[in-house]
């Protein structure tokens, strides 16, 4: 099994910063692209920014220049920080990952974390 621990959420004023992380834990052999999602109130989920094991990155045009992505390889762990936040930011922000859990095998799983809250307030 495996575990996706979300934490760095919280309430912060429009132009402040936020850091969040997500540490992968459990059957682990590899992990592949982790992600950040978000889900706005009365919102589809969208992609906010993945990064790739070898650390090709994605960002949202919403986010450009305001958020970075980042991984630590050796802690399973990806990171979110987030400066310049804006009141539509608000959302719950979830952790993803693609993960092979048995070295040979060519199975890749995908899993979500718990969700973590952010509220910009204006």
């Amino acid at each position: 099994q495996v575990q996706l621990l979300e934490s760095g959420g919280g309430l912060v004023q429009a132009g402040g910063s936020l850091r969040l992380s997500c540490a992968a834990s459990g059957t682990i052999f590899m992990v592949n692209v982790m992600g950040w999602y978000r889900q706005p109130p009365g919102k589809q989920r969208e992609l906010v920014a993945s990064i790739s094991g070898g650390g090709e990155l994605y960002y949202a045009d919403s986010v450009k220049g305001r958020f970075t992505i980042s991984r630590d390889n050796a802690k399973n762990t990806v990171y979110l920080q987030m400066n310049s936040l804006k009141p539509e930011d608000t959302a719950v922000y979830y952790c993803n990952a693609a993960i092979t859990p048995v070295q040979g095998s060519s199975l890749l799983y995908r899993y979500w974390g718990q969700g973590t809250q952010v509220t910009v307030s204006s």
